[in-house]
């Protein structure tokens, strides 16, 4: 491979870009430069431009101000669409996909050719990367993780020269990152660029030749990744160093707040995995996780738990709140129980994208005092909003800013503040730092630890072992719809958590209580 060093001619060069939204400027002059085969990181805290530099690049936006040069070239990029006819293509952190058609149809959209024949391609690019993902399975059953194998796949399937990676591992095991990580690397060798976002940065520092910082969407610096350590990176991206959530062990003595007892369920969707006896409680004062690789059941297990999918009658004891049946009941009723819920999906399921952050907080807080005798008390509202924004510090033009104006990662730390200021006797919270940078991730964890010490019962599903180990008091793993027994956190170690991710349970035995 040339060293990218010895390439004279840049694949895409930014000159001054500049994007506004009204008065708030997302990016603000911003250069780079990329070379062919470079795999070049973009950090920055959430809200810092990162993803906005990444659509105006992918024709989503354009700019407002300076001028994009593709292979030497002005170019104007208008689409999308002219975008990957030029050689780009982007994996979004907001997919893309629709939810009522197969993976092989969404993915027929862009790459054009017979269904048959592209299903092929797309078992063969799945085992070929590690990504297993079937052609045929509707996208309303998958899980986050399965579906950004989907986006991933459909990405590579156009052979690009450019390919825009949006966090693209924040759902993905780590066996199948290092295989990722092995593709990529191939196609850089073959000469494909790549921008790669990511606030993993043990990650970006085994993969990435070079990494642009961006504090406030103007560029704040350069770094060689593989000659800095995490901790300096961080601090140029965030400008102070990273605190780590720190808690006593529970005593493992409160009362059983959220119960499942021999729990199973046969998912419509035939593609989808169905739970096997599941056995689980998690007691107050305690932080109960929940590891595995995705697609292993842990969808179906949250939707069960706060109450989107509900059991027949005759099986509602089979999950248990603050020890009353609740398996019957709708998502009203169990948070009128005690029960705050934070699922993966952000957008759609977690807040709505066309409403405002004030609006978005009736969704869940309403019986908080926002409403009385059926009417909206809006101060009360705005200042459960202002208050969220301000202790989460999320960064918004406001109470009344849209959802889907927010970064993901400001929209994450918007709804999980939110849950937690309803101050639940339960809270399950599902990837409650996907796609959140470093310094906030550690806030959230901490506030999680915090609401843990005023006595809730909380279960983190997660598949961020680091963040697991963190926080977690025990541990339970999902593999193929069936729950290992628990295990204390202080007892156990990654590599017995990553051989149960593979199902076998029998080593959890010298670790379970």
């Amino acid at each position: 491979m040339t060293h990218l060093s010895e390439i004279s001619s840049p694949l895409l060069q930014l000159r001054g870009i500049t994007k506004r939204y009204g008065s708030f400027i997302a990016n603000q002059g911003i250069d780079l430069t990329l070379q062919p085969g470079e795999i070049h990181a973009i950090l920055g805290e959430n809200g810092a431009g990162k993803s906005t530099l990444m659509k105006t690049i992918f024709g989503v936006h354009k700019p407002d101000e300076g001028c994009i040069l593709w292979k030497g070239q002005e170019v104007q990029m208008d689409s999308p669409g002219q975008a990957r006819s030029m050689g780009i293509g982007m994996v979004f952190q907001h997919f893309s996909l629709f939810e009522t058609v197969s993976v092989v149809e969404n993915i027929s959209l862009t790459v054009l050719e017979p269904l048959s024949l592209l299903a092929e391609r797309i078992r063969a690019k799945s085992e070929e990367f590690g990504l297993p993902v079937d052609p045929m399975a509707l996208v309303h059953g998958l899980s986050v993780g399965e579906r950004q194998r989907v986006e991933i796949i459909r990405c590579l399937l156009q052979e690009p020269d450019l390919l825009i990676l949006d966090e693209p591992t924040s759902v993905l095991p780590p066996p199948n990152v290092k295989q990722l990580f092995g593709t990529l690397r191939q196609l850089s060798e073959k000469g494909i660029a790549i921008l790669y976002i990511s606030h993993k940065l043990d990650e970006i520092r085994a993969l990435c030749h070079s990494a642009t910082i961006l504090r406030h969407g103007q560029v704040t610096g350069t770094a060689d990744p593989a000659s800095s350590t995490s901790k300096h990176l961080a601090k140029l991206m965030i400008g102070r160093d990273i605190p780590h959530a720190t808690h006593a062990e529970a005593d493992g003595e409160g009362e059983v707040r959220l119960a499942v007892h021999d729990l199973s369920y046969s998912d419509p969707d035939p593609h989808a995995i169905s739970l096997k006896n599941i056995e689980l409680e998690v007691r107050s004062g305690e932080i109960m996780g929940v590891a595995g690789v995705s697609g292993n059941g842990q969808s179906a297990l949250s939707r069960l738990l706060s109450g989107e999918d509900v059991l027949p009658a005759g099986q509602a004891g089979r999950i248990q709140l603050l020890g009353n049946p609740a398996g019957h009941l709708n998502p009203e009723h169990r948070r009128k129980i005690g029960l705050s819920f934070v699922p993966e999906e952000r957008l759609g399921r977690g807040a709505a994208p066309p409403m405002s952050l004030s609006d978005n907080g009736l969704l869940t807080a309403h019986r908080r005092g926002l409403v009385k005798h059926g009417l909206i008390r809006r101060t009360e509202r705005d200042r459960f909003t202002e208050r969220c924004i301000e202790e989460m510090d999320v960064r918004a033009q406001g109470k009344h800013a849209l959802a889907s104006s927010l970064s993901g990662g400001n929209l994450q730390k918007y709804i999980v503040g939110r849950e937690m200021q309803l101050e639940p006797k339960v809270l399950v919270v599902s990837q409650p730092t996907w796609g959140i940078d470093v310094g906030a991730a550690a806030m959230v964890r901490q506030k999680l630890v915090d609401l843990r010490e005023t006595g809730a019962a909380i279960l983190v599903i997660s598949e961020e072992l680091e963040e697991l180990f963190e926080i977690s008091d025990r541990m339970v793993v999902m593999y193929d719809g069936r729950m290992s027994p628990s295990v204390r956190t202080r007892n156990t170690n990654a590599e017995q958590i990553g051989q149960m991710m593979i199902g076998q349970f029998g080593t959890v035995q010298e670790a379970a209580e």
